[in-house]
């Protein structure tokens, strides 16, 4: 099965989220997290900070990724694989391919006319944030 990662990076204020236009299909044209494949024998943290590098210039020095879901596709037979962070300081990024931006992170991450993956981004945001009221109630 092929791999694929998504990460979702969160300024440090976790006002922001970083999201990338897509230059290619799928999603030609629409704002997405920033990501990438797996390599062959490549582990998932290995991929995931590798590609958030090589595409925005993030590396692991500047925020810690949790591996928050993943989600299977059998009928492309793939697993995408999707992390999340916050940036523990400003920096200036770097733009590989795709143009990057940030986003209010309180947009509707689920409008497909804006956002790829079919309401995956709303899910993966809404994920989140469950996460945070899990980690805020267990302090």
């Amino acid at each position: 099965m092929k791999k694929a990662n998504l990460i979702v990076v969160l300024d440090k204020e976790n006002k922001h989220v970083l999201l990338c236009r897509r230059k290619k299909n799928p999603y030609r044209g629409l704002l997405n997290f920033v990501g990438g494949k797996l390599e062959e024998g490549e582990d998932s943290f290995t991929a995931a900070y590798r590609e958030l590098k090589e595409e925005t210039g993030i590396t692991e020095e500047d925020i810690c990724l949790t591996y928050l879901m993943d989600l299977t596709y059998f009928t492309w037979d793939l697993k995408l694989e999707v992390f999340f962070g916050w940036l523990n300081r400003d920096m200036e990024l770097i733009e590989e391919e795709n143009e990057l931006l940030w986003s209010d992170r309180e947009q509707n991450y689920f409008d497909m006319t804006c956002y790829a993956g079919e309401g995956n981004m709303g899910h993966i945001m809404e994920q989140i944030r469950q996460y945070e009221k899990e980690q805020a109630f267990s302090r």
